[in-house]
């Protein structure tokens, strides 16, 4: 098997869906990430329901050439605001809403200490505020999940063709 073969079988993008998906619209990363995880993606993708973060996610992060990261941010934007970011440093990444940001700051200062930072990639949806209990998600933010996967699947298929290319 050549090294191009190999690349053809391994997964190179990871999409990885953040938040606590017990806090209402805080989840809304994993709310997308099993939405996702049933949609015909190219087989260079793996879904991963990343919950609340931490250094259990380095591994993922060292393994994938790209990362996409989906995330509910309180941003002042309007609700439902889908931002793109292409973050390089922890200090790129929004204003802290949980204890899950804390640990993905520390783990991506762990990737710039390690040179082994992917090509990553933020989505962001701004949310209202935190809800302390429950798994739906509020009208609004559910109103703007196809919009959401819609650009998400654009960004995938972005990457996957740049892959195809090499």
């Amino acid at each position: 098997m050549g090294a191009n073969d190999y690349r053809e079988e391994k997964p190179s993008i990871l999409l990885l869906g953040i938040g606590n998906y017990l806090m209402g619209d805080e989840g809304l990363g994993v709310h997308l990430a099993r939405t996702m995880e049933h949609h015909d993606l190219p087989p260079c993708v793996e879904v991963v329901d990343g919950g609340t973060g931490g250094f259990h996610l380095l591994e993922y992060f060292e393994r994938f050439d790209h990362v996409i990261m989906i995330d509910a941010a309180l941003d002042e934007q309007p609700v439902g605001t889908i931002t793109l970011r292409r973050p390089r440093f922890a200090a790129d990444f929004p204003r802290a809403m949980s204890t899950h940001d804390i640990g993905m700051r520390d783990l991506v200062n762990a990737l710039q200490l390690l040179d082994r930072m992917p090509d990553l990639w933020l989505i962001t949806v701004s949310i209202e505020s935190l809800q302390q209990q429950g798994i739906e998600l509020t009208p609004e933010i559910a109103a703007m999940l196809p919009g959401l996967q819609k650009k998400t699947s654009q960004l995938i298929e972005s990457l996957a063709c740049r892959e195809v290319a090499l």
